[in-house]
């Protein structure tokens, strides 16, 4: 398949090389084609190096991996690179303007998947994997047990492709959570997986969602 990584921090090299390593096309894309980071992705993994819009152009999925407080003014430029396409929204919206821990600078009635998908009304954005850390997006079977990632999206079609895209990386318990305003409760569990995160000492974990039997 030919995916489009946006993005050059921890999320897109990991996911990106893994991509590659499944024996995807794959193009990572930074705001200059002749980023260091972008280009010793290329280097590394064998993977593509481009721009954004390069990226976005080359994948019939494309993973959004910027970083939360960029992603809008980013994606919103490129509208006729992405029309049609499936955005698989990696980011969340933190704010680390007061220190650490971040705040989310939206929440409640409103989250960054919904800004992206009314910027880009074309697109089918389907908000996943931002709950869990880079390594555990493409190797679930690190944290033992069973454990759940969860898909938020207006078009089904577009929700059953990324489900299937994360079966591949050897996700097991997929959750639905309803059309794109359920991408809120998503990112709501990021101040939870920050403070799970200073407790456990460690980012290989992951929340697991265990149904009673009736």
């Amino acid at each position: 398949m030919k995916i489009g990584v946006l993005g050059t921090g921890s999320a897109g090299q990991t996911v990106g090389a893994k991509l590659v390593a499944m024996g995807h096309d794959v193009m990572m894309g930074a705001r200059s084609a002749d980023n260091e980071k972008v280009l010793a992705f290329a280097q590394r993994t064998g993977g593509g190096a481009g721009t954004f819009a390069d990226a976005a152009r080359h994948g019939d999925l494309v993973l959004n991996c910027t970083r939360g407080d960029t992603s809008l003014g980013m994606l919103s430029t490129l509208a006729g690179e992405l029309d049609g396409k499936i955005l698989i929204d990696v980011a969340n919206p933190l704010d680390f303007s007061k220190g650490f821990p971040p705040h989310l600078s939206v929440s409640n009635t409103d989250s960054l998947a919904e800004q992206i998908q009314r910027a880009l009304p074309g697109v089918f954005v389907v908000k996943s994997l931002n709950t869990v850390n880079a390594a555990v997006m493409i190797e679930p079977s690190r944290v033992p047990g069973p454990h759940s990632v969860f898909v938020s999206g207006n078009d089904k079609r577009a929700k059953g492709k990324v489900m299937d895209f994360l079966r591949t990386l050897g996700w097991q318990s997929i959750i639905d959570l309803g059309d794109i305003t359920s991408a809120r409760a998503a990112e709501q569990l990021l101040p939870l997986w920050v403070r799970l995160y200073g407790v456990l000492g460690t980012e290989i974990f992951n929340i697991a969602v265990m149904k009673a039997d009736k």
